[in-house]
């Protein structure tokens, strides 16, 4: 699988939970939302325990590209069409809040991790652009200012030769620099950290979570995993609650630059998808991190394509760079353009649905998550209630979801890809009909084969063959598994089941 960029830091090691532990907060998952609300949360006078499956900053935060900003994937315009001009500015102003929030911690807590406030630009699209572009953003930059936020408008963005939407005071950082700087932090703050450390069962009396058959009790819990685990939701309820998400596949390359090649800003283009574009600035010369070419996670017949077109498009849009790195992380959208962020059941917060704003809403979430457990008023948790009805999105939330029947259908009466193991080459993996039954085939570089049921662990559904990441990924729900099997992204809780 490529390694993401930001891989190459190493954060320190943490060990195993092996014995039982009484906190205030338990949280699940150690990427950027479940640490900052560990950190928080010791701000705050509670006692935690974060518990992570594999290593901590592994998973969806290491896998982005670390813009931080307030613009939401969904336009300004839209998000006050479906919620009201009010609501819409409480979307933006609480990204700026945890704009506001990271800033705080790292500069509180001397962390080293490249942040800089840069503006961001919204520009017309890298191809095929039109006018009628322009007046779509003149419409936005004349909305932002309306609701109070520093928008002007841009002829052409420099360097970019596109016009745009500049909006001041967004941000870029280095994310595992970020992470390694607060993991460093929370023995101080009453938190304690725990890798391959896997949440296995819950319960409610008392209420306690299960790992490496230990058991931590607490009083409340946050399920910060991107997409959420059951917990102490009821399956239905879970189901029912997870038909509201899509996940989608987006691909990332970094390519070495000539210095002042481009400006530093967070460059999106108004593509659908659209593309995204950030530097990390370097001492002897500029890193460009150019993303985009998303899909619906399982639904694309050849993924590696993806990167050979964002090469290509990166290459007529700057000659001179030179791709060094690939990689690719999972988005999830919710069914009316923001987060999902709240309660879920008693005593149980959850996060979810962030799009292309990770790093904004993790630490968001982190900051509404604490707040919840302390009982302090949070101005955005109406905003963000994770059982809110919007009846003008039905139809979107509807049409993103009528296709899971049509895969799983497709899946389980479509054609094998073989009916011998021989099919299947070295670093390949298969869907093979094997003795009437069929079979996800992976053999690896050294000749060992693996034979695995297709049959996603979340809601049975049969996974594809991922050849650009060396993955199984499910096209109902997005679950993602590796070569071998593990589980590498919810919604599925267990691994792929090995073939009889």
């Amino acid at each position: 699988m490529p390694k993401p960029y930001w891989s190459k830091v190493s954060l320190p090691r943490s060990p195993k939970l092996t014995r039982d532990l009484t906190v205030d907060v338990a949280i699940i998952g150690g990427g950027i939302t479940g640490l900052t609300a560990a950190y928080l949360a010791g701000k705050a006078g509670l006692t935690s325990v974060v518990l992570e499956r594999d290593r901590c900053g592994q998973g969806d935060t290491c896998c982005t590209t670390a813009h931080v900003t307030y613009v939401t994937d969904t336009w300004l315009s839209e998000l006050a069409k479906t919620f009201g001009k009010d609501h819409a500015r409480g979307a933006w102003e609480s990204g700026q809040a945890a704009i506001n929030q990271l800033e705080s911690i790292i500069n509180d807590q001397s962390i080293e991790c490249n942040y800089r406030t840069v503006p961001a630009y919204l520009h017309g699209r890298w191809q095929d652009g039109d006018d009628a572009e322009n007046e779509q953003l003149h419409r936005e930059v004349h909305l932002a200012g309306e609701l109070g936020f520093p928008a002007t408008f841009v002829p052409q963005v420099p360097m970019i030769g596109r016009p745009g939407m500049r909006i001041a005071d967004q941000a870029r950082f280095h994310p595992l620099m970020y992470l390694r700087g607060l993991i460093k932090k929370l023995p101080d703050l009453h938190c304690q950290v725990f890798e391959h450390s896997e949440a296995t069962g819950f319960q409610d009396e008392p209420l306690a979570v299960i790992a490496n058959g230990k058991t931590v009790y607490f009083k409340n819990i946050f399920i910060a995993t991107h997409v959420p685990l059951m917990g102490l939701t009821g399956t239905t309820k879970a189901a029912l609650f997870q038909s509201k998400l899509t996940s989608y596949s987006s691909y990332a390359i970094g390519a070495r630059l000539p210095h002042g090649t481009i400006g530093d800003a967070l460059y999106r283009d108004n593509s659908d998808p659209y593309y995204y574009l950030r530097l990390d600035a370097r001492p002897r010369h500029d890193y460009v991190i150019f993303g985009g070419a998303d899909h619906k996670t399982g639904q694309h017949d050849d993924p590696s394509t993806c990167h050979a077109h964002l090469e290509k498009l990166l290459g007529e849009i700057l000659p001179d760079a030179r791709v060094l790195d690939r990689w690719s992380g999972q988005v999830v959208e919710t069914f009316d353009g923001l987060p999902l962020i709240g309660e879920i059941a008693p005593n149980q917060f959850i996060a979810t649905g962030f799009a292309g704003n990770g790093m904004t809403f993790g630490v968001l979430s982190a900051m509404m998550a604490i707040d919840h457990f302390t009982g302090a008023k949070n101005p955005w948790s109406r905003l963000y209630d994770v059982g809110r009805k919007k009846l003008s999105s039905v139809w979107d939330y509807l049409t993103e979801n009528l296709d899971y029947p049509y895969y799983y259908l497709k899946d389980k009466l479509g054609k094998a890809e073989g009916k011998s193991l021989r099919a299947v080459k070295r670093g390949e993996g298969r869907i093979l009909s094997l003795d009437g039954r069929r079979v996800a085939v992976y053999r690896d570089n050294d000749n060992k084969v693996t034979q695995l049921s297709p049959a996603c662990t979340h809601m049975g559904c049969v996974v594809r063959w991922n050849n650009a990441e060396s993955t199984w990924d499910c096209p109902c729900h997005g679950s993602r598994f590796g070569a071998t099997g593990e589980v590498i992204a919810g919604p599925a809780e267990k691994p792929l089941e090995m073939a009889e």
